[in-house]
């Protein structure tokens, strides 16, 4: 095909050729948007269609009414030529002659030939109009009656005959001699010569029919709308106008009997590779939707589109056919009928097929189905049910934004969901009307800017990993729910770093993360560590801190400063002196950045939460008391002096990980001292570590031994023990390792005989128990109680952190 590089084609709406006001806006277009040798189609004057129908509707009927009718398209036609021309003579003469031929017409049988007759001269009356109006101003142009070469026979949807109507339309392009054409749109000739219509939407199919004819690789359509918007402009506020589609985004849209577009416009465009732009005629500057072929595009919705007129055809396929194969048959006749429904639903339980289609249509198709040359057990109709659906290229890939469009429709009366098998849109057909804040929600969550936020783990051990798998599993979901979007961007061990701003779990392929971790980190100071997410390019930066580290929690203050989150399940922050542990709070407040750790005390018991949720609601607490270690209750549930020395299961513990790195800190009573600590600050109480008396199972050297020399240096630990053990059992009662905050008095942390009926006797390993007692909770105290140990839990109290945050966000 030989494509001409400089002509245009250019198409104007009825709405944008309403009156002579609209007709010289237009000329002014024409004027500046097109060249001497472009083609112009016009379509029929405002309402002037919609007029000739009703005149045919009456003549039948109504003799007087039509009368009055035809006086009211005389009246408007010859009012605005008569505006317009300067000598409007031969116009008004034509279109008085044409007046008397019509009637004429309509005093016989109405026959489709008729009927397409009169309503087609909408289009030529406002075609002659528009091209005298242009000569007038001195833009030279020819008149052309797309009869003379466009070629269809009469159908549903005339299809129209491309090489005898191109081998027609040539002599026209040549004897135009470089001057413009206004043509008509909406019809054509068959065989016979007689009118033909090209249906809903036939000007915009002609024009960019005709433009194929004539070798013209770019078509823009004049309407009063600037083009193709996120969503419908009138019913969504903030809908935005989409600069570009590709073809076939915009056909699968049109598909859906979007208004704005039609199919068969865009089969010319598709075929010919043709760009067709969209354009406002009342707002020119306004932008402008370009659709062209693309090869590549981001997988992503673009647009919602809806229709609240859709009907829904059943069929019950009989229980003797096969379901698949008396699918696929009637699959292949919808296809031959040219039947595509909007979207369909293939219940194979209850062996039934559901097809959408839009009401306006929908009495016809079902006429249709009626000569479906299958068994049907029974057909039915239904007209109560309406269209919401997303339309972009490989939406249905995008999971992200399918769960946001799902979770939208969970409190919908849903009929079914349909993928399109191109995945390029996903439609939900509901049985109530989509009104305008369903809509406006739909479109909001799916296309708003939504935050995105940078995270960065510290640590590199096993609960950090299996945080990572969690939050893999969990991501799309808590994307969906806050709308945010969250990027894993770091890794960092205490000497190593793996860092990327475009994401670390894309890198991961078919590699475990300890392998992409070996691969892909390198030596990393803190300063440099600072720097980097320091320049970091997203809405929001975390940090989980998920070490036991006293050097990292004392970069804190740093990362407050530079407005970062942390989450920790680091106990020493929150532990710090109560000085320290102000200023990390002020720091944090002053940046407007926050500090949660509800993953420092109970793992995944929400023990902090509560406790503040109390405070903030009124409460006042009393006293916290618990077996705040893991590693102390495991201990004491064991020991038996008779099957192991304590020395032994401390080793054991260690062994089994169920200690902390250094047991020292859990046999000196440290780490159960800093988890009370934390519980009692956020209750609510300026509570210093020396104001927590603190019964340690060691000797005053032991900090001073290597591990191998604490291991043995158990022997006086042992002897103590056994002695203690045997004392309790002689009087009924089990040692435990308790914690104690009074607000009222001293808190303490030691070893205790305690009553077999004790709760806090009955904990068992792997389990936490607290005790709370407050005003509200003083005679009955509230117990939370449950597990405590495994990477699991703290990973989970992790998450609900950052949980908690998205939502403080």
């Amino acid at each position: 095909m030989v494509v001409s590089s400089t002509r245009e084609m250019h198409k104007f709406g009825g709405s944008s050729l309403a009156d002579a006001e609209h007709i010289r806006n237009v000329a002014n277009i024409i004027k500046q948007h097109t060249q001497p040798q472009d083609l112009i189609v016009v379509s029929a004057m405002g309402k002037l269609t919609d007029n000739l129908i009703q005149w045919i509707t009456l003549s039948a009927d109504d003799p007087v009414s039509a009368n009055q009718q035809l006086q009211k398209i005389k009246f408007h036609y010859l009012t605005q030529t008569n505006r317009l021309l300067n000598h409007p003579e031969s116009v008004s003469q034509q279109f008085l002659e044409d007046i008397l031929s019509l009637s004429s017409l309509l005093d016989k049988p109405l026959s489709d030939a008729i009927y397409a007759e009169v309503v087609g001269h909408g289009e030529i009356w406002t075609a002659r109009l528009v091209s005298a109006y242009l000569n007038q101003l001195g833009l030279e142009n020819h008149y052309l009656d797309s009869r003379l070469f466009l070629y269809a026979e009469r159908a549903r949807l005339p299809q129209v005959d491309f090489e005898r109507s191109r081998l027609r339309l040539q002599p026209h392009l040549a004897q135009a001699g470089g001057k413009r054409l206004v043509i008509t749109g909406f019809i054509c000739q068959n065989r016979a010569k007689e009118t033909v219509l090209l249906g809903r939407n036939g000007s915009d199919y002609s024009a960019t029919q005709i433009a194929a004819l004539a070798d013209v690789n770019k078509v823009t359509i004049w309407s009063d709308v600037a083009g193709v918007y996120s969503a419908d402009p009138h019913q969504i506020n903030n809908a935005n106008l989409l600069s570009f589609l590709r073809v076939d985004e915009a056909t699968e849209l049109a598909r859906l009997a979007a208004p704005v577009l039609h199919a068969r416009t865009l089969q010319p465009v598709k075929s010919h590779q043709m760009t067709l732009l969209l354009r406002s005629s009342l707002q020119p500057e306004h932008g402008s939707t370009r659709i062209e072929h693309a090869l590549s595009a981001s997988e992503h919705g673009k647009i919602v589109t809806h229709h609240n007129q859709i009907g829904l055809i059943e069929l019950v396929v009989p229980p003797n056919q096969e379901f698949e194969q008396w699918q696929q048959q009637c699959q292949q006749w919808i296809a031959t009928q040219q039947l595509t429904p909007l979207a369909q639903h293939l219940d194979r339980q209850q062996r039934t097929v559901k097809l959408a289609y839009p009401i306006e249509y929908i009495d016809n198709v079902y006429i249709q189905f009626k000569q479906l040359p299958l068994m049907v057990d029974s057909s039915s109709i239904r007209y109560d049910l309406a269209l919401l659906a997303i339309v972009g290229y490989g939406v249905c890939r995008n999971s992200l934004q399918m769960m946001r469009f799902l979770q939208m429709l969970k409190t919908q009366p849903l009929e079914f969901i349909w993928q399109s098998p191109d995945q390029i849109s996903v439609v939900a057909i509901l049985r109530q009307t989509v009104g305008r804040d369903l809509l406006r929600n739909v479109h909001d969550d799916l296309f708003r800017p939504h935050k995105t936020v940078g995270l960065v783990v510290l640590g590199n051990g096993t609960i950090a990993k299996t945080w990572i798998d969690l939050y893999r599993q969990q991501r799309e979901a808590l994307s969906a729910r806050s709308k945010f979007n969250f990027t894993l961007i770091g890794l960092v061990s205490s000497t190593k770093g793996w860092l990327s701003y475009q994401g670390l779990l894309p890198s991961l392929q078919n590699r475990t993360l300890d392998e992409a971790f070996e691969q892909q980190a390198q030596e990393l100071e803190p300063k440099q560590l600072l720097n980097w997410m320091s320049a970091h390019p997203f809405d929001e930066l975390v940090v989980l801190d998920i070490t036991a580290s006293d050097e990292v929690a004392k970069h804190y203050l740093n990362f407050a400063k530079h407005g970062f989150h942390v989450i920790s399940a680091n106990k020493r922050g929150a532990a710090f002196p109560l000085a320290q542990f102000h200023e990390l709070q002020n720091a944090f407040q002053q940046s407007g950045s926050h500090w949660l750790y509800n993953a420092t005390i109970g793992r995944g018991l929400p023990i902090n939460t509560i406790l503040r949720d109390l405070v903030e609601s009124g409460d006042t607490i009393l006293s916290i008391e618990g077996t705040f270690s893991d590693t102390m209750t495991w201990l004491f549930y064991q020991y038996d002096q008779h099957l192991h020395t304590f020395a032994e299961l401390i080793e054991q513990a260690w062994q089994q990980g169920l200690s902390e790195r250094n047991p020292r800190e859990d046999l000196s009573g440290t780490d159960a001292m800093r988890k009370l600590l934390i519980a009692a600050r956020s209750a609510g109480y300026d509570i210093d570590p020396q104001k927590i008396k603190v019964e340690s199972l060691l000797d005053g050297n032991a900090e001073q031994l290597s591990l191998n020399e604490f291991f043995e240096s158990l022997a006086p630990l042992n002897q103590t023990l056994e002695e203690r053990y045997l004392n309790a059992q002689e009087d009924g009662l089990s040692l435990r390792y308790v914690a104690r905050f009074h607000a009222n008095g001293q808190s303490t942390i030691g070893l205790e005989e305690l009553d077999p009926d004790d709760p806090l006797s009955q904990t068992l390993p792997g389990e936490n128990l607290f005790i709370i007692r407050s005003q509200w909770y003083r005679d009955k105290p509230l117990i939370i109680h449950g597990p405590s140990s495994g990477p699991a839990m703290t990973a989970g109290a992790i998450q609900s952190d950052l949980n908690r945050l998205v939502k403080l966000l």
